[in-house]
């Protein structure tokens, strides 16, 4: 404890705490209201007849946009509930559109545009329809397409496997995954031989380390004269998961078929990352964080990174002293997310005590 030598002084700094202890207290703020979904590179042409009205066209370039950025912050099994949205609704949560490379070649309007969807209102829309939006978060992503037809392994493995050979054609704008195919290495081979008979446990830890990323799908694909059946081992975030197909009549060589479950495949592990980044407003985690109020810098780019997480659905500073400020957020994930996005921004974050302690 320490006194000042005059009273006035004392009691300035009194007033002085005081004033900023109130405002500091009542303080609060959600997420920026302001921020927006955007979607670009939509290539429209039209016919330049008669009857040509650019209005439509742009509320065409609309609709694209719309359902290709529902496309990339749902999952495929939410998107049906969208379905009878209309054209007009969709033109009334676009923020902003701007048309570039505009032309008319040989009676061809041809032109691209950038459509930007107010994110608070696309979020209410969903809501309102009992669908929780996802970060749109790219990725990328090791898979490793492992044939074996009739129990009897290939030993070329991928240059005569068509889900490696087509795995990486015919992808989706919505797409959030980039996959890395494996290389054609002899000793990635001689070791998927001799773990054959144990294809389904081993972990691939071997080959998988070669390519320096942290997360990785091992896909078996076991055909029979009658059926497929597809084995997924998921590694999203260090936790493992299994998944099941199975595809009756199903001919390898037919491109058709292979596409259709390459397509299948896709869909699935584009929604389990989708998960992983789901924004849950019915989760609403509360988390108590302490800073050294003397860090002003530290300070000023925490709350900055609060304000730019998506997950973060308010936060406020619940007391302030000359040693510290206590925060309190509102977080729509779990810890482990949290303590994820806040540490991939280079912040050093203690929770070996109740209050977490931000460094």
């Amino acid at each position: 404890m320490f006194f000042y030598k005059e009273p006035y002084k004392l009691i300035l700094h009194y007033i002085f705490f005081l004033f900023f202890t109130i405002i500091f207290i009542q303080f609060s703020t959600a997420v920026q209201s302001d921020e927006v979904y955007k979607i670009d590179k939509i290539e429209i042409s039209e016919k330049f007849e008669q009857d040509f009205n650019k209005n439509k066209i742009i509320n065409r370039a609309f609709v694209i946009a719309f359902n290709e950025l529902i496309s990339k912050i749902t999952l495929s099994t939410d998107r049906d509930k969208l379905n009878k949205i209309k054209s007009s609704d969709i033109k009334n949560l676009v923020e902003f559109f701007s048309v570039t490379d505009e032309k008319f070649i040989n009676n061809l309007y041809e032109a691209n545009f950038e459509v930007e969807f107010n994110k608070k209102n696309i979020n209410n829309l969903l809501e309102k329809n009992n669908i929780f939006p996802s970060i749109p978060t790219t990725k990328d992503m090791l898979i490793m397409p492992v044939y074996i037809k009739n129990n009897q392994y290939d030993a070329s493995l991928y240059s005569e496997n068509n889900f490696y050979l087509k795995w990486n054609e015919n992808n989706e704008r919505h797409n959030l995954i980039s996959y890395i195919l494996p290389n054609e290495d002899i000793e990635d081979i001689r070791l998927i031989i001799e773990n054959i008979d144990e294809i389904e446990n081993y972990n691939f830890e071997q080959i998988i380390k070669k390519y320096n990323l942290n997360d990785f799908i091992i896909v078996v694909f076991y055909q029979n004269e009658i059926e497929l059946n597809v084995l997924s081992k998921v590694y999203f975030n260090k936790s493992h998961k299994i998944l099941n197909y199975k595809f009756n009549n199903f001919n390898i060589d037919d491109l058709v078929s292979v596409n259709n479950v390459i397509k299948k495949l896709k869909n699935t592990y584009e929604d389990e990352w989708k998960k992983i980044n789901q924004i849950n407003s019915s989760i609403n985690l509360t988390l108590t964080l302490a800073l050294d109020s003397k860090n002003y810098k530290l300070i000023n780019n925490f709350e900055k990174k609060l304000s730019n997480l998506d997950l973060v659905a308010k936060y406020s500073i619940n007391k302030f002293s000359n040693e510290k400020i206590i925060y309190k957020i509102v977080y729509n994930n779990s810890p482990n997310k949290f303590i994820e996005e806040i540490t991939s921004s280079g912040f050093n974050i203690d929770t070996s005590s109740a209050i977490w302690k931000i460094q």
